[in-house]
């Protein structure tokens, strides 16, 4: 064990305490990186250590309030957990759950980006020793009250966060055709599938193209979808085709509802369920992924289309996946664990 450097905070003068010490496990992927430059721009937040494996030893620059900051990588064994009032562990699927565990018997509490722990995927029921099988899943406009300080909280997927926040009204209101099939066409930047190097991922393969990938329903995501849209309610199948963009960052999705009954206000059932949520905006435009990127939010517009035989609703959803699908929820989430102000941090 060696002692690691003091890493750089931005000066805020209105910080007050509580402060906490955070720690960011796999801070070399996209998801890490985003989460070191938001705790560096927390006024609650100090980033106790950043770990990477391949890349230990080397030094991550970051832009946070408008500098760039260094901050030394080192091996994920290296760090004192215990120094730590939360970590995040952004990690691969099927990596994170062991080291969920180590934080937890480290007495800090861990907010778990990969898949590992989210409902319908298995993980809770096969959890290591130590961890909950039943880890509240943090997304908090539908399942808010289990986060308020949790122990152990796991972070949803970017395209679930975009399809769920879209269609929980829907679903909460009994206004989804049972046995419907829910058609949802989704695009996401690159920065989505990871930073590991990949041919299909190199420039040259991405840019001035667009091309579906994970079709059948074979995406990780459709799981937690699945699980998620029962417990509010729904009996539907999904039909999910993801498709890659040739940008670094940002979810659009775009969501054939077959109705139960006729709406004659499209954003109604989303005005009810949303009225008071800081990071969920409603449009009457459709949404862009302009209007999201470096932001905390979900952006709803919804149509109900002309020429079709029985009542339908078109939903467009628009996240940041970086951000509002990975990172900034985590944030948003720890801040609920920790007994802060849910919006602190993040940006509208």
């Amino acid at each position: 064990m060696h002692t690691l450097p003091d890493f750089p905070q931005l000066p805020n003068p209105t910080v007050t305490e509580p402060m906490y010490r955070v720690g960011v496990l796999g801070a070399s992927g996209y998801a890490g990186r985003e989460l070191c430059a938001l705790i560096l721009g927390h006024p609650n937040l100090s980033l106790a250590f950043a770990t990477a494996n391949a890349q230990r030893g080397t030094t991550l620059r970051v832009k946070a309030g408008g500098q760039v900051h260094a901050i030394p990588m080192v091996g994920p064994d290296a760090v004192d957990l215990s120094s730590a009032d939360l970590v995040f562990a952004a990690l691969p699927h099927g990596a994170s759950a062991e080291w969920v565990a180590k934080v937890m018997a480290a007495g800090a509490r861990v907010v778990d980006l990969s898949s590992d722990l989210r409902p319908g995927h298995g993980g809770t029921d096969h959890a290591p020793p130590g961890v909950p099988h039943d880890a509240p899943y943090g997304l908090p406009e539908l399942f808010r009250a289990p986060l308020h300080g949790a122990r152990v909280v796991a972070n949803p997927g970017c395209y679930a966060t975009s399809v769920l926040v879209a269609l929980a009204p829907l679903a909460k209101a009994g206004l989804i055709a049972p046995g419907a099939t829910v058609n949802i066409s989704a695009a996401s930047g690159v920065s989505g599938a990871g930073a590991s190097p990949k041919l299909e991922l190199l420039f040259a393969e991405v840019t001035e193209n667009f091309r579906p990938y994970g079709v059948g329903n074979s995406h990780r995501h459709l799981f937690e979808m699945r699980a998620s849209l029962a417990a509010l309610g729904a009996d539907c199948d999904l039909l999910f085709t993801p498709h890659l963009l040739p940008i670094d960052r940002g979810i659009l999705s775009t969501i054939t509802v077959p109705l139960s009954r006729p709406l004659d206000d499209a954003l109604a059932p989303f005005r009810d369920l949303y009225a008071n949520e800081p990071f969920v905006e409603l449009t009457t435009d459709l949404p862009a992924l302009a209007d999201v990127q470096h932001r905390n939010v979900v952006r709803i517009g919804a149509r109900i289309p002309s020429g079709v035989r029985t009542p339908t609703l078109l939903v467009f959803s628009a996240i940041d996946n970086l951000v509002k699908g990975a990172a900034g929820q985590a944030i948003q989430n720890a801040n609920l664990m920790l007994g802060l102000d849910e919006t602190a941090g993040l940006m509208r």
